[in-house]
């Protein structure tokens, strides 16, 4: 019989999209790998681009195929929410070494990544310019001891770290919020599809999306070089920035938790990057 007839071709096809659009999903809430850059891998960062920078123009043309792919990356980043915010909760500073881990394991790969179109001085300077503002930015927070409580503006915020981390291939929207103590409840509030962190966290995706979409896809193209040795600035000092060094100091076996946590964080994202899905 005629597979094509029955269908068969193009459920299997609908299938992998679907299951390459939950591996996205996963990727963009998951600390260490970057929803972004799947979409890159599994093709489709491009047609996901051209839609948002100019949807009245490409939405016929390009929803059809990508409508998968979106249902996909929400049962994914729903899916994995609330086990995130559980581990967090009940074992903080193991988790927040697992997931240090996993970002540190993506940096070579995102380096690497930054420096395909040529490396210079400028890009350097990019990257340290980034670091030090992140340095700067989090040590003032913290020697203010400014304490941040989640409400309607901060979760308008992480909506758009989350946007920046789609259309800003590299770019861990977790790596942003962690440093900031926003991660954790964002998370859970998606994760329990919660309406008070639902709608700004939307409000501030889409905003970010219409506004930036087209300026980011811009950038990136002619400026890729700089614009990625920047994020890897950003990432960077936001990853030092979270790892819980008083933690360390517990007892022996606390040290040794966290280090054997790291340690796999970075072990797990090798692998993944290894199988191009980080």
């Amino acid at each position: 019989m005629d597979e094509t007839k029955t269908g068969k071709p193009f459920l299997i096809k609908l299938l992998i999209k679907l299951l390459q659009g939950t591996l996205i999903g996963l990727g963009s809430v998951l600390p260490g790998i970057s929803g972004g850059v799947l979409s890159v891998v599994f093709g489709v960062y491009k047609p996901i681009m051209e839609l948002l920078a100019d949807p009245a123009k490409k939405i016929k043309t390009h929803l059809p195929r990508l409508i998968p792919y979106f249902a996909g990356a929400v049962i994914g980043f729903l899916g994995v929410a609330n086990l995130l915010t559980y581990f967090l909760e009940k074992y903080p500073a193991p988790s927040i070494c697992l997931f240090v881990g996993l970002i540190a394991g993506m940096l070579p790969s995102l380096w690497q990544e930054a420096g395909m179109k040529g490396r210079n001085k400028s890009s350097l300077l990019a990257t340290a310019a980034a670091m030090l503002f992140v340095f700067a930015f989090l040590s003032f927070l913290n020697a203010a001891s400014f304490t941040i409580t989640p409400g309607f503006l901060w979760y308008i915020f992480c909506g758009f770290a989350l946007a920046l981390s789609i259309i800003a291939p590299g770019m861990s929207f977790s790596a942003l919020l962690m440093p900031l103590g926003l991660y954790a409840p964002f998370v859970d509030g998606i994760g329990h599809l919660d309406a008070n962190v639902l709608i700004p966290g939307g409000l501030g995706c889409v905003l970010t999306i219409l506004c930036m979409a087209k300026a980011v896809d811009s950038l990136i193209t002619k400026y890729y070089s700089l614009s990625f040795h920047a994020i890897f600035g950003f990432v960077t000092a936001a990853t030092i920035m979270i790892i819980p060094f008083e933690s360390f100091t517990y007892s022996t076996r606390a040290c040794l938790i966290n280090v054997f946590w790291l340690a796999a964080g970075v072990f797990i994202s090798t692998l993944l990057d290894r199988a191009g899905l980080s």
